[in-house]
């Protein structure tokens, strides 16, 4: 590097012919051993440890650092790529997660012989990783303890584990349990985050900031983008980088060229059809290694391979269970389709009588039910704690959710967007989390999620401006929820639920005035949903017409 760093890398060649492009990933978790069908199919592949990363040298800087040497190391990796014996000089970069948030970091540097990127499977904002206010646990935690800490600790000579694999069967022998509940998250030792254990602190003592904000070099990116991601993953970011860089890159090329694919995966089951109980068909398997090797030959080769004729947008319609090209997003052709909320006597669990309908309830009512931290709604998400798409019927007995649903759909409804709570609701605490989900009601009863939203009281109006509420005002909440595409059919139902936890999912609103990471008392709040002409709580869902 040009600092003078020694940065280690796996460089596979074909065995013959040449000149090669050369496509590059840039990783934390140790770099590849195998890469043969990008190899075979005529490409120079070089998988490299992150500085500070297993055989690299350095300091490791990650992401939750206002500055690293990040976008300075890929720039300087790229153009050592290009040089390699053997290489053409055109250079792409791929891989997901960490791996895409590292190109994202590149790209704005403008490294000349950078062509184009499959950058994945990544929000723009640190905060759009993490939640409503602070770290999702069961991820953040799992990712530190398994994935980060033991190479630091090995490269430190600290006693305890070394290795990723140990590791994880150390946390599903009982690690998951003791760091998923340790509060507060400011008190965690360095066993958890080792020499990264400092920056980790003072976000958490900030956590509305944001070390990130890649939507803001987009205008300084010159090559296009693709991004695979699902509906269920938590990093697709509410597909801001997508959007940013059609309207905001910094060439014709970016803008035009960046694609987008969304499917019904989670993070870690990209290209799958089947979670458990629920499948999405054959239709929604997807081989990510092909499309790419087919995006790299038609900007690293120039094969006209179609790429170039594709939509802007490809996405997976649930329900449908299948694909639709869209030249857009969000969807231009939406329409707000509303739906209020209401009950007689009551709509704790599916069992009770809340509706949803199109007419305003004529009268003012309530529900209410109890949150208490100490017994939060369990996530359903299985022990690696990525968000999954699941069937919510083992929480079907929770007196703590409410449930409002249509009457079987006489006609296909498709909801294809980000809908939309408008929620009037009063809380016993100075501070409390109010958590929706829309779900698909099969007429076999199973219970599919389809999207979910966040809010946590104290940042209703932004994570930069908190404010308590004041305990038993009702207080409107404006909850925008994640983006998805279902087709609801006919004889399902559209369901609404209405909670304040998702554990460990998202962390537990400890229902009081202290700074949460900080403070570890919890306290139980009362919770009162309203509904009615006076306090219209409704949802409204981007409609697409049935053609």
């Amino acid at each position: 590097m040009r600092d003078g760093v020694i940065l280690r890398a796996n460089v596979f060649r074909p065995d013959r012919g040449g000149p090669y492009p050369v496509l590059v990933m840039r990783t934390p978790y140790g770099k590849s051993s195998r890469m043969d069908r990008y190899v075979k199919a005529g490409y120079i592949v070089v998988s490299q440890d992150a500085r500070g990363r297993y055989d690299s040298d350095g300091e490791w800087e990650s992401f939750v650092r206002f500055k690293t040497h990040d976008a300075e190391d890929g720039y300087d990796t790229v153009e050592w790529a290009a040089k390699l014996e053997g290489s053409n000089g055109k250079v792409g970069t791929f891989g997901g997660s960490y791996n895409a948030f590292l190109q994202w970091r590149l790209a704005p540097l403008r490294p000349p012989s950078l062509v184009a990127m499959c950058a994945y499977s990544i929000p723009a904002r640190y905060t759009d990783l993490e939640g409503p206010g602070t770290i999702r646990p069961g991820r953040r935690l799992h990712w530190w303890s398994v994935s980060m800490s033991p190479d630091m600790r090995r490269r430190a000579e600290r006693e305890g584990t070394h290795a990723r694999a140990a590791a994880q069967k150390e946390w599903t022998s009982g690690k998951s349990e003791h760091w998923l509940n340790f509060l507060p998250y400011l008190d965690l030792p360095q066993e958890v985050f080792e020499d990264e254990i400092k920056p980790v602190r003072d976000w958490l003592k900030n956590p509305h900031t944001d070390p990130w904000k890649l939507h803001k070099a987009v205008n300084e990116i010159t090559v296009p983008n693709l991004n695979i991601i699902g509906w269920w993953d938590h990093c697709n970011g509410d597909l801001m980088l997508d959007r940013a860089i059609r309207s905001e890159g910094g060439s014709k090329v970016a803008r035009n060229g960046s694609r987008t694919i969304v499917g019904p995966w989670s993070h870690a089951g990209l290209g799958r059809r089947r979670y458990g109980n629920i499948d999405f068909g054959p239709q929604a398997v997807f081989d990510m290694t092909d499309y790419q090797i087919r995006w790299f030959d038609y900007w690293l080769k120039g094969k006209q391979n179609g790429i170039d004729k594709t939509s802007s947008y490809r996405i997976f319609v649930m329900g449908d269970n299948a694909w639709r090209d869209e030249p857009d997003w969000p969807l231009q052709r939406a329409q707000d389709k509303v739906l209020y909320l209401g009950s007689a006597d009551g709509a704790n669990t599916p069992a009770g009588d809340g509706k949803l309908a199109v007419d305003l309830p004529s009268q003012q009512g309530t529900d209410t039910y109890r949150y208490d931290p100490a017994n939060p709604v369990p996530s359903l998400h299985g022990e690696r704690l990525f968000q999954i798409p699941t069937d919510q019927r083992p929480l079907a007995k929770r007196q703590d959710i409410l449930v409002y649903q249509t009457d079987p759909l006489a006609e296909r409804i498709e909801v294809t967007g980000n809908p939309t709570v408008e929620l009037y609701a009063a809380s016993s605490a100075p501070d409390t989390d109010f958590i929706v989900r829309l779900i698909d009601v099969h007429p076999d009863g199973l219970a599919r999620d389809v999207s979910m939203g966040v809010v946590r009281a104290r940042y209703r109006e932004g994570l930069d401006q908190p404010s308590l509420i004041q305990p038993d005002s009702v207080v409107k909440y404006t909850i925008r929820m994640n983006p998805t595409s279902n087709a609801f059919l006919p004889g399902h139902r559209i369901r609404l639920d209405i909670t304040s936890s998702d554990f460990p999912n998202y962390d537990r609103n400890h229902n009081t005035a202290a700074n949460q990471n900080a403070d570890a008392e919890l306290k139980i709040a009362d919770q009162t949903i309203y509904f009615g002409s006076k306090y219209p709580t409704r949802i409204v869902l981007p409609w697409i017409k049935s053609e």
